[in-house]
Protein backbone atom coordinates (compact mmCIF):
# COMPACT_ATOMS: atom_id res chain seq x y z
CA UNK A 1 0.00 0.00 0.00
CA UNK A 2 1.17 3.70 -0.65
CA UNK A 3 0.13 5.88 2.03
CA UNK A 4 0.10 9.74 2.28
CA UNK A 5 1.58 10.95 5.70
CA UNK A 6 1.15 14.37 7.05
CA UNK A 7 3.54 15.47 10.06
CA UNK A 8 5.57 12.24 8.98
CA UNK A 9 9.29 14.44 10.27
CA UNK A 10 7.39 15.50 13.71
CA UNK A 11 7.71 13.86 17.06
CA UNK A 12 5.84 10.59 16.57
CA UNK A 13 5.48 10.81 12.74
CA UNK A 14 8.62 9.61 11.93
CA UNK A 15 7.62 5.88 14.26
CA UNK A 16 4.82 6.00 11.89
CA UNK A 17 6.49 6.34 8.95
CA UNK A 18 9.37 3.47 9.65
CA UNK A 19 6.62 1.10 11.22
CA UNK A 20 4.82 2.01 7.69
CA UNK A 21 7.86 0.55 5.59
CA UNK A 22 9.28 -1.90 7.92
CA UNK A 23 5.35 -3.57 7.02
CA UNK A 24 5.86 -3.09 3.50
CA UNK A 25 4.47 0.23 2.68
CA UNK A 26 5.30 2.57 0.71
CA UNK A 27 5.46 5.81 1.83
CA UNK A 28 5.05 9.71 0.60
CA UNK A 29 4.93 12.46 3.24
CA UNK A 30 4.17 16.05 3.01
CA UNK A 31 7.47 17.90 3.35
CA UNK A 32 7.07 22.26 4.15
CA UNK A 33 10.74 22.04 4.14
CA UNK A 34 14.17 21.08 3.03
CA UNK A 35 15.04 19.81 6.35
CA UNK A 36 11.74 18.05 6.70
CA UNK A 37 12.56 16.64 2.96
CA UNK A 38 15.96 15.34 4.67
CA UNK A 39 14.15 13.54 7.45
CA UNK A 40 11.88 11.90 5.67
CA UNK A 41 14.52 10.42 2.73
CA UNK A 42 16.67 9.30 6.07
CA UNK A 43 13.31 7.53 6.82
CA UNK A 44 13.28 5.41 3.27
CA UNK A 45 9.97 7.97 2.60
CA UNK A 46 10.10 9.97 -0.75
CA UNK A 47 9.27 13.89 0.35
CA UNK A 48 5.84 15.52 -1.07
CA UNK A 49 6.68 19.35 -1.16
CA UNK A 50 3.82 21.27 0.54
CA UNK A 51 1.85 22.46 3.70
CA UNK A 52 -1.41 22.01 5.25
CA UNK A 53 -1.99 25.61 4.31
CA UNK A 54 -1.81 24.11 0.88
CA UNK A 55 -5.08 22.67 -0.48
CA UNK A 56 -3.52 21.38 -3.98
CA UNK A 57 -0.66 19.88 -3.01
CA UNK A 58 -2.65 17.96 0.15
CA UNK A 59 -4.87 16.99 -2.61
CA UNK A 60 -2.31 15.69 -4.63
CA UNK A 61 -0.58 13.47 -2.23
CA UNK A 62 -3.94 12.23 -0.93
CA UNK A 63 -5.19 11.46 -4.41
CA UNK A 64 -2.00 9.61 -5.94
CA UNK A 65 -2.17 7.48 -2.68
CA UNK A 66 -4.11 4.13 -1.19
CA UNK A 67 -4.47 5.89 1.85
CA UNK A 68 -3.57 8.76 4.40
CA UNK A 69 -2.18 9.29 7.69
CA UNK A 70 -3.12 13.10 9.40
CA UNK A 71 -0.43 13.69 11.96
CA UNK A 72 0.41 17.38 11.78
CA UNK A 73 -1.20 20.39 12.76
CA UNK A 74 -0.61 24.21 12.24
CA UNK A 75 -1.04 27.34 14.16
CA UNK A 76 -0.37 28.13 17.83
CA UNK A 77 -2.24 26.79 20.92
CA UNK A 78 -2.80 30.30 22.41
CA UNK A 79 -5.53 30.42 19.34
CA UNK A 80 -7.07 27.27 19.82
CA UNK A 81 -9.95 28.60 17.55
CA UNK A 82 -7.35 29.11 14.41
CA UNK A 83 -5.71 25.42 15.18
CA UNK A 84 -9.52 23.44 15.04
CA UNK A 85 -10.14 25.85 12.21
CA UNK A 86 -6.70 24.83 10.04
CA UNK A 87 -7.21 21.71 11.23
CA UNK A 88 -10.62 20.71 9.88
CA UNK A 89 -9.80 22.53 6.29
CA UNK A 90 -7.07 20.15 6.13
CA UNK A 91 -8.69 17.10 7.03
CA UNK A 92 -11.69 18.16 4.97
CA UNK A 93 -9.23 18.78 1.53
CA UNK A 94 -7.76 15.24 2.51
CA UNK A 95 -11.32 13.58 3.24
CA UNK A 96 -12.78 15.10 -0.02
CA UNK A 97 -9.73 13.71 -2.25
CA UNK A 98 -10.62 9.73 -1.09
CA UNK A 99 -14.50 10.65 -1.43
CA UNK A 100 -15.78 6.80 -3.11
CA UNK A 101 -12.55 5.15 -2.84
CA UNK A 102 -13.21 3.18 0.56
CA UNK A 103 -9.20 4.04 0.79
CA UNK A 104 -8.55 4.49 4.34
CA UNK A 105 -7.90 7.56 6.09
CA UNK A 106 -6.78 8.03 9.67
CA UNK A 107 -6.56 11.55 11.58
CA UNK A 108 -5.25 12.24 14.85
CA UNK A 109 -7.01 13.78 17.73
CA UNK A 110 -6.46 13.14 21.91
CA UNK A 111 -8.07 11.38 24.46
CA UNK A 112 -7.86 14.76 26.72
CA UNK A 113 -11.17 15.24 23.95
CA UNK A 114 -12.94 13.10 26.92
CA UNK A 115 -14.59 13.77 30.23
CA UNK A 116 -12.74 14.30 33.10
CA UNK A 117 -12.43 12.45 36.62
CA UNK A 118 -13.78 8.79 35.34
CA UNK A 119 -12.78 5.89 33.24
CA UNK A 120 -13.66 6.57 28.92
CA UNK A 121 -13.79 4.14 26.41
CA UNK A 122 -13.37 4.96 22.73
CA UNK A 123 -17.57 4.88 22.13
CA UNK A 124 -17.90 8.13 24.71
CA UNK A 125 -18.22 11.45 22.41
CA UNK A 126 -15.95 13.99 22.84
CA UNK A 127 -16.72 16.69 25.43
CA UNK A 128 -16.86 20.05 24.84
CA UNK A 129 -15.99 21.33 28.14
CA UNK A 130 -12.70 19.27 27.89
CA UNK A 131 -9.67 20.69 28.19
CA UNK A 132 -8.63 20.28 23.95
CA UNK A 133 -11.96 20.94 22.46
CA UNK A 134 -10.18 22.47 19.82
CA UNK A 135 -9.62 18.69 18.34
CA UNK A 136 -13.03 18.15 17.98
CA UNK A 137 -14.12 19.81 14.89
CA UNK A 138 -11.03 17.46 13.54
CA UNK A 139 -12.56 14.42 14.90
CA UNK A 140 -15.61 15.07 13.30
CA UNK A 141 -14.85 16.02 9.67
CA UNK A 142 -13.37 13.11 9.77
CA UNK A 143 -15.51 10.56 11.03
CA UNK A 144 -18.30 12.19 8.60
CA UNK A 145 -16.26 10.71 5.91
CA UNK A 146 -17.45 7.10 6.58
CA UNK A 147 -20.66 7.95 5.47
CA UNK A 148 -18.85 9.15 1.64
CA UNK A 149 -16.97 6.08 0.60
CA UNK A 150 -14.13 6.79 2.77
CA UNK A 151 -12.67 4.07 5.30
CA UNK A 152 -12.08 6.56 7.81
CA UNK A 153 -11.20 6.81 11.47
CA UNK A 154 -9.51 8.42 14.45
CA UNK A 155 -6.90 8.04 17.11
CA UNK A 156 -6.94 9.62 20.16
CA UNK A 157 -3.16 9.57 21.22
CA UNK A 158 -3.00 9.41 24.87
CA UNK A 159 -1.43 13.79 26.60
CA UNK A 160 2.19 11.81 27.09
CA UNK A 161 3.83 9.68 24.27
CA UNK A 162 6.62 8.99 25.36
CA UNK A 163 10.17 7.62 24.13
CA UNK A 164 13.64 9.00 22.88
CA UNK A 165 13.95 13.07 22.66
CA UNK A 166 10.34 13.21 23.87
CA UNK A 167 9.17 16.97 23.55
CA UNK A 168 6.11 17.06 25.44
CA UNK A 169 4.82 16.95 28.60
CA UNK A 170 6.92 15.09 30.38
CA UNK A 171 10.14 16.72 29.23
CA UNK A 172 8.63 20.02 31.10
CA UNK A 173 8.13 18.27 34.45
CA UNK A 174 11.40 17.47 34.38
CA UNK A 175 12.59 20.93 33.54
CA UNK A 176 10.18 22.38 36.16
CA UNK A 177 11.78 19.77 39.02
CA UNK A 178 15.55 20.94 37.74
CA UNK A 179 14.49 24.86 37.90
CA UNK A 180 12.74 24.58 41.28
CA UNK A 181 14.67 22.03 42.76
CA UNK A 182 11.15 20.38 43.66
CA UNK A 183 8.97 17.62 41.94
CA UNK A 184 5.13 18.18 42.00
CA UNK A 185 2.19 17.06 41.87
CA UNK A 186 -1.21 18.58 42.51
CA UNK A 187 -3.75 17.89 45.33
CA UNK A 188 -2.91 13.86 46.54
CA UNK A 189 -1.81 13.40 42.94
CA UNK A 190 -3.99 10.41 42.48
CA UNK A 191 -5.36 11.96 39.27
CA UNK A 192 -4.40 9.83 35.90
CA UNK A 193 -2.79 10.35 33.16
CA UNK A 194 -3.00 7.59 30.06
CA UNK A 195 0.50 7.19 28.27
CA UNK A 196 2.01 4.97 25.52
CA UNK A 197 5.30 4.38 24.28
CA UNK A 198 6.01 6.05 20.44
CA UNK A 199 6.44 2.64 19.04
CA UNK A 200 3.26 1.24 20.59
CA UNK A 201 1.40 4.32 19.09
CA UNK A 202 2.94 3.39 15.37
CA UNK A 203 1.62 0.16 15.35
CA UNK A 204 -1.86 1.44 16.34
CA UNK A 205 -1.36 3.89 13.40
CA UNK A 206 -0.88 1.29 11.02
CA UNK A 207 -3.10 -1.36 11.75
CA UNK A 208 -5.40 1.63 11.35
CA UNK A 209 -4.56 2.14 7.88
CA UNK A 210 -4.32 -1.58 7.66
CA UNK A 211 -7.56 -2.48 8.89
CA UNK A 212 -9.64 -0.28 11.40
CA UNK A 213 -13.38 -0.34 9.96
CA UNK A 214 -15.03 2.95 8.90
CA UNK A 215 -16.23 5.46 11.25
CA UNK A 216 -14.21 3.81 14.07
CA UNK A 217 -12.34 5.83 17.13
CA UNK A 218 -9.05 4.46 18.27
CA UNK A 219 -7.51 4.69 21.82
CA UNK A 220 -3.62 4.78 21.39
CA UNK A 221 -3.13 4.31 24.89
CA UNK A 222 -0.59 1.92 26.46
CA UNK A 223 -1.68 2.64 30.23
CA UNK A 224 -4.91 3.87 30.99
CA UNK A 225 -4.40 5.65 33.78
CA UNK A 226 -0.79 6.43 35.61
CA UNK A 227 -1.27 8.02 38.85
CA UNK A 228 0.76 11.88 38.54
CA UNK A 229 1.94 11.54 41.57
CA UNK A 230 4.28 8.59 40.13
CA UNK A 231 5.19 9.97 37.81
CA UNK A 232 6.33 13.17 39.74
CA UNK A 233 8.08 10.83 42.54
CA UNK A 234 9.91 8.92 39.82
CA UNK A 235 11.38 11.97 38.50
CA UNK A 236 12.26 13.26 41.67
CA UNK A 237 13.60 9.72 42.35
CA UNK A 238 15.88 9.96 39.20
CA UNK A 239 17.15 14.18 39.80
CA UNK A 240 17.40 13.77 43.72
CA UNK A 241 14.99 16.24 44.80
CA UNK A 242 11.96 16.36 46.78
CA UNK A 243 8.53 15.28 45.94
CA UNK A 244 5.70 17.59 47.41
CA UNK A 245 2.47 18.65 46.45
CA UNK A 246 0.87 21.71 44.87
CA UNK A 247 -2.14 23.14 45.93
CA UNK A 248 -4.52 24.05 42.86
CA UNK A 249 -3.62 27.50 43.11
CA UNK A 250 -0.31 27.65 42.64
CA UNK A 251 0.33 25.28 40.14
CA UNK A 252 0.31 27.83 37.24
CA UNK A 253 3.03 29.39 38.82
CA UNK A 254 5.06 26.63 39.79
CA UNK A 255 4.77 25.56 36.20
CA UNK A 256 4.66 28.52 34.68
CA UNK A 257 1.66 28.39 32.58
CA UNK A 258 -1.89 28.30 33.17
CA UNK A 259 -3.00 25.57 30.76
CA UNK A 260 -0.23 23.46 32.71
CA UNK A 261 -1.62 24.18 36.06
CA UNK A 262 -5.04 22.96 34.80
CA UNK A 263 -3.99 19.86 32.84
CA UNK A 264 -1.25 18.49 35.46
CA UNK A 265 -3.96 18.32 38.26
CA UNK A 266 -6.66 16.36 35.59
CA UNK A 267 -8.04 13.23 36.22
CA UNK A 268 -8.49 11.73 32.66
CA UNK A 269 -8.39 7.76 32.52
CA UNK A 270 -9.41 6.22 29.38
CA UNK A 271 -9.66 2.67 28.12
CA UNK A 272 -8.20 1.20 25.05
CA UNK A 273 -9.86 -2.25 25.03
CA UNK A 274 -11.88 -2.16 21.74
CA UNK A 275 -8.56 -0.36 20.18
CA UNK A 276 -7.24 -4.19 21.22
CA UNK A 277 -10.01 -6.26 19.60
CA UNK A 278 -10.39 -4.66 16.47
CA UNK A 279 -7.23 -4.41 15.29
CA UNK A 280 -5.25 -7.36 17.41
CA UNK A 281 -2.51 -4.84 18.95
CA UNK A 282 -1.39 -5.59 22.55
CA UNK A 283 1.80 -2.96 23.69
CA UNK A 284 4.84 -4.08 23.63
CA UNK A 285 7.46 -1.63 24.61
CA UNK A 286 8.10 0.17 27.73
CA UNK A 287 5.82 1.53 30.45
CA UNK A 288 6.21 5.34 31.18
CA UNK A 289 7.55 4.58 34.49
CA UNK A 290 9.86 2.16 32.75
CA UNK A 291 10.71 5.02 30.56
CA UNK A 292 11.73 7.25 33.11
CA UNK A 293 14.05 4.92 34.58
CA UNK A 294 16.24 3.97 31.62
CA UNK A 295 15.48 6.48 29.03
CA UNK A 296 16.40 9.57 28.06
CA UNK A 297 14.83 11.98 30.05
CA UNK A 298 17.57 12.70 32.20
CA UNK A 299 20.19 12.98 30.00
CA UNK A 300 20.21 16.65 29.09
CA UNK A 301 18.57 19.33 29.80
CA UNK A 302 14.76 18.74 28.96
CA UNK A 303 13.11 21.17 26.52
CA UNK A 304 10.11 22.87 27.85
CA UNK A 305 7.23 22.48 25.49
CA UNK A 306 3.91 21.14 25.69
CA UNK A 307 3.35 20.77 21.85
CA UNK A 308 0.65 18.35 20.85
CA UNK A 309 2.46 14.75 19.13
Amino acid sequence: MHVFVTGGSGQTGPAIVTELITAGHAVTGLARSSASADRLEALGATPFPGSLEDADALAAGAARADGVVHMAIAGSFADPDDLARRDVAAITTLGEALVGTDKPFVSTSGTLVLPAGRVSHEREPADPASIAPFRIPGEDACLGFAERGVRSSVVRLAPTVHGPRDRGFIPVLVATARRTGVSAYIGDGANRWPAIHRLDAARVFRLAVEKAPAGSVLHGVGEGGVAFRSIAEKIGEMLGVPTRSLAPEQAAGHFGDPFLGIAFGIDVPVSSARTRELLGWTPAHQTLLDDLGTGDYFAGAAQESHAQH
